[in-house]
């Protein structure tokens, strides 16, 4: 026979109310548990990402086909007063 239950601050307590008798041998197998869904949208889960990799040009969101395919850079959005 088997019973289910959950632990409550350290003891395993039966669910409906069930009590064993003292003394009993037991066999305690953990059910695993689903983890909870992520919370927040993909932006909000993806933005404590941001800004962790380190090494990168300060420039390679502006100019990242550069980077990536060779084509020129882009030079005019980077001499503008404020470089933005």
């Amino acid at each position: 026979m088997s019973y289910r239950g959950r632990v409550k601050e350290g003891v395993v307590v039966l669910e409906g109310g069930i009590r064993l008798a003292e003394g009993t041998e037991v066999e305690v197998l953990p059910v695993a548990q689903t983890p909870a869904p992520p919370t927040g949208g993909l932006g909000q889960r993806l933005l404590k990402h941001a800004a962790t990799v380190k090494g990168m040009p300060s420039d390679l969101a502006r100019n990242h086909d550069h980077y990536i395919h060779g084509t020129p850079r882009n030079w005019s959005v980077m001499l503008r007063p404020g470089g933005r």
